[in-house]
């Protein structure tokens, strides 16, 4: 219920005129049509009887082209004003999760898998318009209808109404609770079920490439359709039990029209009711069922929206959290990272990615961390922004777990790795991701201190010229200057590069080696790399090979002290 408060009833609250109204409008439509078919069995059986003029029965007759046009006008205005407060509750739902994800946009995926996020915002938020248009609605419409029927008839009957009331509760309570029961195991399940199919669907389009170069596309592709399997044989279940449900109702509303049929011709035999009145009565039945089944599919609904409510708070409650952490941190001018014993083993494998590092990086310190594919430097990584937490020892930052930060943490550290994303808009867009509340003036110092702006000036557009999709407007070393810009104006105290120079040729490496150097003079820098250029001007070098640290020291000091260092760099030099 909790999640309802949170999640559903603020926007119940906010639109509650306009829900109110449906219902009203919903209720109106029913009760339309129950009266259509009264005053059409009245019609009939009148009729029937051979009446000397038409005069006698115009008023039935007007009440059925009265009630036949209300039942139509309402619906229509019962479904333009749901949907209308429908659509505006999930498409502020959506604003509120996208200023949840938006301040997150560069680094979503350190946070969310991609499956996670599309379920939430193709998935949960489109489910819950359901929580009203087929819930909230539906119920309250026939609890209702049932009220009134039950009074009207005991206006008639009192004894008959007790019978119908207990009759019609079978429709009303006692279904609803028993497809609750019934179904609540099975849609969490296709629920969790759906959530997997789209981690695996994300998973396998972005890693395709390594999928088919590994060799196992095969078992890729066994193991996506056996969860395919397992998916549509738990819809399966739901659609059978759907269906036998509504076969069943539909045998109960017939037995329920003969027992309402009965009772009527009864009472017209005592005399305490025309005979024109038997057929109304028996046919207002149909259409106060119809108002009255619903309610089953409506209550029966409530676990998915469990499931989908409880992913969206899983994601607001993680930026509260990462909000109140960035609150306390306030502005962070500096950063003092230690990695006490460090070890880390991802799942599944025998060996350690990293192990036993042990590490303090000063304020303002630029260390270079180098090593081959494999030594373990993208672990390191993940480890000092806290996305992957230690197998054993501790990482901290200003004394503080990095885990703990959640996405705060990238108020502290920026990350400029081989392919930054630049999106489909201006430079000037691009660059102020950094920081929207930057100043044309501050973006221009930024783009001059990473040696762009004179170019950009050249530009008929400048700023303003359209980077177009993935930034391919653009080579890659500007590319990384545009996104070296965006790191400079976020002004994070710590700068870590994922190996940026991979992929550009010597002479655009050079000049953008010198262009890093020079733009992050005074942050705190962590350069990983696999070359050994412009290593002289690091504060200190750190080598990994299998995941440890096997050197450690100055450019000068392993110049001086290690024969394995001075080869691989005369090597790197071409000396």
């Amino acid at each position: 219920m909790n999640l309802y408060q949170q999640h559903i009833l603020p926007y119940a609250r906010k639109y509650n005129k306009t829900i109110l109204s449906t219902i009203l409008l919903g209720t109106l439509t029913i009760l339309s049509a129950a009266m259509l078919t009264f005053t059409s069995g009245y019609l009939i059986s009148r009729t029937s009887e051979r009446p000397e003029t038409i005069l006698l029965v115009y008023i039935p007759i007007v009440a059925v082209r009265t009630f036949g046009i209300s039942r139509a006008a309402l619906r229509y205005v019962e479904r333009l004003l749901g949907h209308n407060a429908v659509l505006k509750i999930i498409a502020d739902m959506r604003v509120q999760l996208y200023h949840v994800l938006e301040p997150q946009a560069l680094f979503i995926r350190s946070r969310f898998q991609t499956g996670d996020l599309l379920g939430a915002l193709a998935d949960d938020i489109e489910h819950l318009q359901d929580v009203y248009i087929r819930t909230l609605f539906p119920t309250v419409i026939g609890l209702f209808l049932f009220s009134f029927s039950v009074i009207v008839l005991a206006v008639y009957d009192w004894k008959f109404a007790l019978i119908m009331a207990l009759l019609l509760a079978i429709v009303t309570f006692v279904y609803p609770m028993l497809s609750l029961y019934m179904m609540k195991k099975n849609q969490l399940q296709s629920k969790k079920l759906h959530s997997q199919l789209y981690n695996t669907m994300t998973e396998g389009i972005f890693g395709l490439r390594d999928w088919i170069i590994s060799g196992r596309k095969e078992q890729f592709l066994a193991s996506f359709r056996e969860e395919s399997h397992a998916s549509h044989a738990v819809d399966k279940k739901l659609a059978y039990w759907q269906q036998s449900r509504t076969m069943q109702l539909q045998i109960f509303s017939g037995l329920l029209v003969l027992v309402v049929g009965i009772w009527a011709g009864q009472q017209a035999a005592t005399g305490s009711l025309a005979p024109t009145y038997i057929a109304a009565f028996t046919l207002v039945t149909l259409p106060i069922l119809e108002g009255l089944i619903p309610v089953s599919f409506a209550i029966e609904r409530l676990p998915a929206y469990e499931a989908s409510l409880q992913r969206i708070d899983t994601i607001h409650q993680q930026n509260t959290a990462e909000e109140q952490i960035a609150m306390e941190l306030g502005s962070v001018d500096e950063a003092f990272i230690v990695l006490d014993n460090v070890s880390y083993r991802y799942e599944g494998q025998e060996e350690n990615a990293v192990q036993n590092i042990s590490l303090a990086i000063q304020p303002g310190e630029k260390v270079a961390v180098l090593g081959k594919s494999g030594a373990g430097k993208s672990t390191l990584i993940q480890l000092l922004v806290g996305t992957v937490q230690p197998t054993s020892g501790q990482v901290h930052v200003n004394e503080r777990s990095a885990s703990l930060y959640g996405d705060s943490i990238y108020e502290i550290m920026s990350v400029l790795n081989q392919k930054p994303y630049l999106f489909a808009t201006t430079v000037l867009n691009n660059i102020k991701l950094g920081d929207a509340s930057a100043t044309l003036e501050d973006v221009q110092l930024v783009a001059e201190q990473v040696g762009l702006y004179e170019y950009l000036k050249l530009l008929p557009e400048g700023l303003n010229t359209q980077m177009e999709e993935t930034g391919q407007r653009f080579s890659g070393g500007e590319r990384q200057r545009i996104a070296l810009a965006r790191i400079l104006l976020k002004q994070t105290p710590v700068v870590i590069l994922d190996e940026p120079t991979v992929g550009l040729d010597p002479v655009t490496e050079h000049s953008l080696v010198e262009t890093l150097h020079h733009s992050l003079e005074g942050k705190t820098v962590v350069w990983i790399t696999h070359h050994l250029m412009g290593m002289e001007k690091m504060d200190r070098i750190i080598f990994m090979d299998h995941g440890e640290v096997i050197m450690n020291g100055t450019h000068k000091e392993l110049l001086a002290t290690n024969e394995r260092y001075r080869q691989l760099y005369a090597l790197d030099q071409g000396i």
